[in-house]
């Protein structure tokens, strides 16, 4: 996907607002982000057992060199070999490091939101990805709350799409989050699916935007 400088879009680039992104008259129905808490605590379980045992592993390898005195024995290009294989052989490890110092900047860029024409989910490490979704491209929606979710009260929300599926990380609330979503979807297809011979010429339901529970007719 690409990538757009968060300069291009003026007021404050080192704290790009969602909202930049809305067109002229969209609606922001709901509007959140990843808990902090839950999410950098999944980012620092996340893969950890494998990278511990990995490191262990390699690092009885690497004591063993140095207690057997094989590194001093061998020729200085052999040794060089070692240390470049080494490094190479933990890159389960570095990706957990990687992924657990970036997590702070991650979460901070990260933000999601339900609009009366999208889902709107703009995440990024150095650049910023924003992924648009159309109600009409939701297949389905699910939630799952793990162990660790049910330590911060928050859940993901999976949503299966025609195109690609995305993943609304450690929400808070989350039902009732699922709860609003599976509603505008819901609503949205049915407006767009209901069979035109049924339909009386004169309707509510043509040609108007979803309107969210509380807002009034333009």
């Amino acid at each position: 996907m690409a990538k757009f400088s968060e300069k291009e879009f003026g007021a404050q680039p080192k704290e790009y607002d969602l909202s930049a992104l809305l067109s002229e008259g969209e609606s922001v129905l709901w509007r959140g982000k990843p808990n902090r808490k839950a999410f950098l605590f999944s980012q620092a379980v996340k893969m950890l057992p494998f990278a511990l045992l990995w490191l262990l592993i390699d690092g009885s390898l690497i004591g063993m060199f140095v207690g057997l005195g094989i590194f001093s024995a061998l020729p200085p290009a052999f040794v060089v070999f070692l240390v470049v294989f080494f490094l190479f052989h933990l890159i389960p490890v570095w990706i957990w490091a990687g992924n657990l110092l970036t997590a702070g900047k991650r979460q901070k860029n990260m933000e999601y939101a339900l609009t009366d024409r999208r889902i709107v989910m703009k995440s990024g490490l150095i650049g910023i990805d924003v992924v648009n979704i159309f109600y009409t491209e939701v297949e389905a929606v699910n939630l799952r709350v793990g162990f660790t979710d049910k330590l911060f009260h928050v859940g993901d929300i999976y949503l299966t799409c025609s195109a690609k599926a995305q993943v609304m990380w450690d929400i808070d609330d989350p039902y009732a989050v699922v709860t609003m979503l599976q509603k505008i979807v819901g609503d949205i297809k049915a407006d767009i699916h209901f069979p035109n011979g049924m339909r009386p010429d004169q309707n509510p339901g043509y040609e108007v935007s979803y309107r969210g529970k509380g807002t009034e007719e333009k």
